[in-house]
């Protein structure tokens, strides 16, 4: 398991090569990357994320240590970024190894409801408008609701 919080970006290639080499005995490896889109209503300018460093990385290895034991993964990346980004650039990856298919889907859907809904970063869109926090929104909160219990 790999936990990183980081400003600069991440070569994606690189990242899912070196977390699929090595894993001979798992028989699925699922991806997911975060970007920063553009808002069709107000365009953006920039995306800028914060974070207290030392609690983010605790909370989001607790998250992937969940993931990990709820769905019988192999192995768990998940890498997210702060500072400004431009949309186009890559905010977030998670990537997960497992047995079956089913378990490295589920578990990266896990991941990224945790993400969106729970993880300690604050963001920030930046417009020609101003700027706005981001809040987390009804939907998030839903799909984050179906994995409890």
């Amino acid at each position: 398991m790999r936990v990183v919080v980081q400003q600069e970006p991440f070569d994606l290639g690189a990242e899912a090569a070196a977390f699929a080499a090595g894993h001979r005995d798992m028989g699925a490896i699922v991806t997911f990357t975060g970007v920063v889109r553009d808002l069709p209503e107000t365009p953006i300018t920039a995306m800028e994320i914060e974070h207290y460093p030392g609690m983010t990385e605790a909370a989001l290895t607790a998250m992937a240590q969940d993931a990990g034991s709820r769905f019988g993964l192999g192995d768990v990346l998940v890498i997210h970024r702060f500072g400004r980004m431009a949309p186009g650039e890559m905010i977030m990856m998670v990537a997960t190894a497992a047995p079956h298919r089913k378990d490295a889907f589920d578990a990266a859907q896990f991941l990224m409801d945790y993400l969106k809904s729970r993880a300690p970063f604050w963001k920030r869109e930046i417009s020609a408008d101003g700027s706005v926090w981001v809040a987390s929104k009804d939907e998030d909160e839903a799909a984050l609701s179906r994995w409890k219990g």
